[in-house]
C-alpha cells in the first residue's frame, strides 16, 4: 500500500481501492477513542464497591471470576447501552445538522425525541405494548414527528431558520401531549414513564443492547454512505446541482437515517437530551473539516453518555440521578450560548 499526501489529507492506495483521510480527523478520532476507554474504564470500576482497573479488565475478558457480579452483571451490560446510545445519537446528530445545516438542528431541538416519547409514553399509559417493543413505538413516533416537521418546513426547499423553528414548536406541542398522557395513567406506570422520560441507564442491560446493536449493524451501510454523500450536501445548492447531485433525496435519505438512529437510541433508554446537539460540534471543532466527521460524532457521543452515566451514579452517591439529567446540566448552557452566538452573527447557519 502507498500513500500520497495533499493539503490536509493523506491518500492511501492499495491494489483495488484507495481511500481519502483526513489527517487531523484521524488523529482526533484517536484521541476520542483513547477518551472514551478510560471513560469505559472508569465506569466499570467506580460505583458503591469500587473494583480494580485490573481485576474488571479480568472481568470483561473472562479471565477472573472475582468482581463478576458488580463489573460484569450489572456495570457491563449498562456500559453497553450507554455505548450504543451515544454512538447513535452522536451520529444523528451529525446528520440532521448537516441537512440543515445549523448546529441547532438536532434530535432532541426539533422534536424528534419528543414524537419518540409521545408515543411510547402513550403506549406504556395504555398497555399498548410490552417492554420488548416499546424500541418500535418509539421509532415509529420519532419517524411521524420528522416527518411532519419536514412536512411543516418544507416552502419550495428546506430553510434552516424555519426548519428548526418549526422543530421547536413540534417539541413543545409533543411535550405537552406527552404530559397530557401520564394524567391519564395510573400512578405507578406514570412513575415509570416519568422515569423513562428522563433518560436514564439505570436497570438497562443485555435485553435493551440487543436490539439496538442488530439495528445499528443493518444500518451501518446505509452510515458509510452517508459519510460519502454528506461532502455533496455542504456544498451550496448550485454548485451540488452543477456536479450532478440530487439534493432533495440525499437529503431526505440522510434525514431518515438520524432520525432512526435517534428513534433507536430513545426507545433503548429514553430520551437523552443534548448529546445529539454537542456530539457533533465537539467532533467539527476538534476536526476543523468542511462536513461533521461521522466517527468523531459517534465516538464524542460515546464519551459523553458514558462519562456523564458514570458523573450519575458517583457525584451523589448513594443517590443515582439519570444520565439525562447530566447531559441536560451541560447541553443547555452550551445551547443558551449556541442560540446567542447564531443570533450575534446574523442568524448565518453553520
Amino acid at each position: 500500500m502507498t500513500a500520497t499526501t495533499s493539503a490536509g489529507y493523506a491518500v492511501a492506495r492499495g491494489r483495488r481501492a484507495s481511500f481519502l483521510v483526513h489527517r487531523r480527523a484521524s488523529v482526533v478520532a484517536g484521541v476520542l477513542a483513547l477518551a472514551l476507554l478510560g471513560a469505559c474504564l472508569a465506569a466499570l470500576c467506580l460505583g458503591e464497591s469500587p473494583a480494580a482497573p485490573d481485576q474488571a479488565i479480568r472481568v470483561v475478558f473472562g479471565l477472573s471470576s472475582s468482581e463478576e457480579f458488580v463489573v460484569g452483571a450489572l456495570r457491563l451490560p449498562r456500559l453497553t447501552v450507554g455505548l450504543l446510545v451515544g454512538a447513535a445519537l452522536g451520529v444523528a446528530g451529525a446528520l440532521i445538522q448537516t441537512v440543515a445545516r445549523n448546529p441547532l438542528a438536532s434530535p432532541d431541538i426539533i422534536g424528534v425525541t419528543h414524537g419518540a416519547a409521545a408515543v411510547t409514553v402513550g403506549a406504556m399509559t395504555y398497555g399498548l405494548a410490552s417492554a420488548a417493543v416499546l424500541p418500535y413505538w418509539s421509532v415509529a413516533g420519532g419517524l411521524a414527528a420528522a416527518g411532519l416537521v419536514y412536512v411543516f418546513a418544507w416552502r419550495g426547499g428546506l430553510h434552516a431558520a424555519r426548519f428548526v423553528l418549526i422543530g421547536i414548536g413540534f417539541a413543545v406541542a409533543l411535550r405537552s401531549i406527552t404530559q397530557l398522557f401520564l394524567t391519564k395513567g395510573d400512578y405507578q406506570v406514570a412513575q415509570q414513564a416519568t422515569v423513562w422520560m428522563t433518560g436514564s441507564l439505570n436497570g438497562r442491560g443485555y435485553t435493551e443492547a440487543e436490539p439496538l446493536a442488530w439495528a445499528l449493524l443493518l444500518l451501518l451501510p446505509a452510515v458509510l454512505w452517508a459519510a460519502r454523500a454528506q461532502r455533496s450536501v455542504v456544498l451550496d445548492d448550485d454548485t451540488a446541482t452543477a456536479l450532478g447531485v440530487r439534493l432533495g433525496p440525499v437529503r431526505l435519505g440522510l434525514a431518515t437515517l438520524g432520525v432512526l438512529l435517534a428513534a433507536l437510541a430513545t426507545g433503548a433508554a429514553g430520551p437523552v437530551d443534548f448529546v445529539a446537539l454537542l456530539a457533533p460540534q465537539i467532533a467539527r471543532r476538534l476536526t476543523r473539516t468542511a462536513q461533521i466527521p461521522l466517527l468523531c460524532s459517534a465516538l464524542a457521543g460515546a464519551f459523553i453518555t458514558v462519562a456523564a452515566d458514570v458523573l450519575a451514579r458517583t457525584l451523589f452517591s448513594p443517590t443515582e440521578l439519570p444520565v439525562g439529567v447530566v447531559t441536560a446540566a451541560v447541553g443547555a448552557p452550551y445551547l443558551l450560548w449556541l442560540i446567542v452566538n447564531n443570533r450575534s452573527s446574523g442568524g448565518r447557519s453553520s
